[in-house]
């Protein structure tokens, strides 16, 4: 997959579209998949970082490294495309549809 993108969308830009890293962006969002609960009351943007990062490969994020950035580009996406739900409140929460 190296050099192939994947179009992103940003559910508080609605129509707003970016290309990212296909590689990237799937193992992401393959670990944001095994992580996140369906059950109230989800994940803290924080809680969601660090679960993320021991079911990432060392190739595409050595040491963690950007992890920050794609939790956020792919929690994005996947709530734009109603994969994902933001619990309102505070701290806010995330979890799977």
């Amino acid at each position: 997959m190296s050099g192939e993108k994947v179009i992103v969308e940003n559910v508080n830009v609605p129509g707003h579209t970016s290309r990212v890293d296909a590689a990237k962006y799937e193992a992401m969002k393959t670990a944001m998949l095994a992580v996140l609960p369906s059950a109230e009351p989800g994940l803290t943007q924080k809680e969601m970082m660090a679960a993320v990062k021991p079911h990432l490969p060392e190739d595409l994020f050595p040491g963690g490294k950007t992890s920050g950035w794609w939790v956020k580009t792919v929690q994005l996406d996947l709530e734009a495309k109603g994969k994902m739900l933001r619990d309102r409140g505070k701290p806010l929460r995330w979890r799977l549809v």
